[in-house]
């Protein structure tokens, strides 16, 4: 008795256009392209289409889905299925067109670990009329610059040294040197860092407290 064997390797079968349909999909496919009666092509192809949108049956009856599910399919083919689409057929053309680069904005601050946002909002208080309202969102500027300075170098920093940073990044728009204001204290900003850190251990501590206490309770009731 002659054994034959017709197995097939994954290497030697072509690659899936969309693989997430599996390759019994892609033939199914690859058979309706060659069916030369066309009434029959056509039914072939709209029970690929029933199959394909059992897979998801609560989107199957959505029109955009319908029209994801035929552009699929005339993808899967490489466009050489002849059915007529109940939707406009994309070009393969359209498909293989690689979009427009995007243009990135190439910020180089002098001072990065300010942000960019800093100087957006350095920007808007620029463009507002002096006043009360500017000067609040100077100071509140500045506070932020400090408190930002501070995430990044761990010593204490003079407010002289901000103010500088703040007129050299305005231009010398924003000048707040001469106004004798002090910003929020270092020591505040430091200690908002340090008690960010502290409850999570704190929790860790009274919830194993906790546990300890319930279990010996539990274990005093048991005894009685």
């Amino acid at each position: 008795m002659e054994l034959v064997y017709n197995l097939e390797y994954n290497t030697e079968r072509e690659m899936l256009i969309i693989p997430e349909y599996g390759r019994h999909f892609q033939k199914m496919v690859d058979h309706a392209i060659t069916i030369e009666d066309r009434e029959e092509r056509i039914k072939v192809a709209n029970a690929i289409i029933s199959v394909m949108g059992n897979l998801q049956p609560h989107l199957r009856d959505v029109p955009e889905f319908n029209h994801k599910l035929w552009d699929q399919l005339f993808i899967m083919s490489d466009f050489k299925l002849d059915v007529p689409s109940p939707f406009p057929i994309t070009s393969k053309e359209l498909l293989q067109q690689k979009p427009d680069p995007l243009d990135y904005p190439q910020n180089f601050p002098k001072y990065r670990f300010y942000g960019n946002n800093i100087k957006r909002m350095i920007d808007v208080a620029m463009s507002w009329e002096k006043g009360d309202k500017r000067s609040g969102l100077e100071y509140t500027i500045a506070n932020h610059m400090k408190k930002c300075f501070l995430n990044w170098n761990k010593d204490t920093v003079e407010d002289s040294i901000i103010y500088k940073h703040l007129t050299e990044l305005s231009q010398g728009e924003i000048n707040l040197e001469a106004s004798g204001e002090l910003l929020t204290d270092t020591d505040i900003f430091l200690q908002n860092k340090i008690v960010k850190t502290v409850p999570n251990n704190r929790n860790k501590k009274q919830r194993s407290n906790n546990s300890n206490n319930n279990n010996n309770n539990n274990r005093s009731k048991k005894r009685y």
